[in-house]
């Protein structure tokens, strides 16, 4: 599915409510999309063949160097 068509049409939607004069309150519809979305995103992960510990200890290292390098870099810019 194009993800810009939807994209656009949000756009044009919310340019004429704010043309109207009219503020929505999209705080829970937008909360309500972003649960489903997490939720549909974890039933197609689960449905993926990996090997856990290695995906933990990449994922772990990847965390470990990018502090790392965060913080190495904080030093040299100050």
């Amino acid at each position: 599915m194009n993800v810009f068509i939807p994209l656009i049409l949000g756009l044009l939607l919310g340019y004429l409510l704010k043309r109207a004069g009219k503020r929505p309150n999209l705080e829970t519809p937008t909360s309500i999309a972003l649960l489903a979305m997490i939720f549909f995103l974890g039933v197609k992960t689960g449905e993926v063949q990996v090997n856990g510990l290695w995906l933990i200890g990449v994922s772990a290292l990847f965390a470990v160097l990018t502090i790392a390098g965060s913080l190495l870099l904080a030093e040299v810019v100050r």
